[in-house]
């Protein structure tokens, strides 16, 4: 039988009438009862009537979710797994993409508390992002995603310095020595925090790197480029499994063994990490975690509850270990 609200209020123990409020998004609640409605609400799986909810608070009920784009399978992942949240909340979510255009992005936050009563932005951010976002403050119902540090808004990021910290670690173990870093440029000072992790671990800084890339066929002309430059790099550290799976192609192709002569590392744990050959190690960066942070700040920002200051949440990450690095057979 599905929960029902009595049955969240007897979880949490607190009145219907709080559960109500809670979920409705109104203000004056002590946060201690909000966070105990909350876990009792996802301990039930229990999904509010969002119909009913639009008619006593006169608003949408719709969140905005705009992504730069679609095509890249890691901003897909994380924008389903809003999206997910944001049902499981009784929400309706809608999907903009802004294919990196200030106009969607100027129209999307415009629309906010007319058409949408708040919004999650999904990044990385393009360059014009900051000027369009720079009539924010930090109270407006507005969460960015893996936009890196901002005083504008509240924020939400995967801890890159403990990724950084995993890769390296998992290196020295290796007995890996001479990285290259293939499109660490992709968020916002992972390449600082990847060069700081190797020193730290007692590896020299990298002396090569390709940045400015994104696709498969990046990674793999990549692969091919800084073998060519140095043969005798042992790992290479890319900043997404899509760089890493073409790399991986490329060096299969041109008889390099995985992970013998070089390992590959890849940051996403995208499906397809699983089932490549070798299976891919990577950085795992917690899609559900990042999307039920940024619904919760988001909540609390409906709520009233999230105070005069931008917060920002490093969500943490794991280090999924497979063939690419551990050898065949081992995942």
């Amino acid at each position: 039988m599905a929960a029902t609200m009595r049955d969240v209020a007897a979880l949490a123990g607190v009145s219907v009438k709080t559960v109500s409020r809670v979920v409705n998004l109104e203000p004056h609640t002590r946060p201690e009862v909000v966070r105990r409605v909350r876990a009792a609400i996802a301990e039930l799986e229990w999904v509010p009537n969002g119909s009913a909810r639009t008619l006593r608070t006169g608003r949408t009920g719709v969140i905005g979710v705009g992504v730069s784009e679609l095509r890249r399978p890691y901003l897909s992942m994380i924008t389903e797994a809003v999206v997910s949240e944001l049902t499981r909340r009784g929400l309706q979510a809608t999907v903009e993409p802004t294919h990196d255009q200030p106009d969607r992005l100027a129209a999307l936050l415009a629309a906010r508390g007319r058409l949408f009563d708040g919004l999650v932005l999904i990044g990385p951010a393009d360059p014009a992002a900051p000027t369009a976002l720079a009539a924010l403050v930090p109270t407006d119902a507005v969460v960015l995603v893996h936009h890196g540090e901002t005083a504008v808004a509240d924020s939400v990021d995967p801890d890159l310095v403990e990724a950084a910290s995993l890769v390296a670690r998992h290196l020295v173990v290796m007995g890996r020595s001479r990285p290259a870093l293939v499109g660490q440029d992709r968020t916002a000072h992972g390449d600082e925090s990847m060069t700081a992790a190797f020193l730290a671990a007692g590896i020299a800084a990298p002396a090569l790197r390709v940045d400015g890339v994104t696709s498969r066929a990046d990674g793999a002309r990549a692969a091919t480029e800084l073998l060519a430059a140095d043969p005798q790099i042992d790992a290479l550290v890319c900043g997404s499994d899509e760089l890493a799976l073409g790399a991986l192609y490329a060096l299969l192709g041109s008889g390099v063994a995985v992970p013998d002569q070089v390992a590959v590392f890849g940051f996403d744990n995208l499906d397809d990490a699983s089932f490549s050959t070798p299976s891919l190690t990577t950085v795992d960066p917690g899609a559900a975690r990042l999307a039920r942070a940024a619904v919760e700040l988001l909540a609390d920002r409906l709520a009233g509850t999230g105070g005069d200051m931008a917060r920002r949440v490093i969500s943490p990450v794991e280090l999924v270990r497979r063939e690419s690095t551990l050898g065949a057979g081992l995942r």
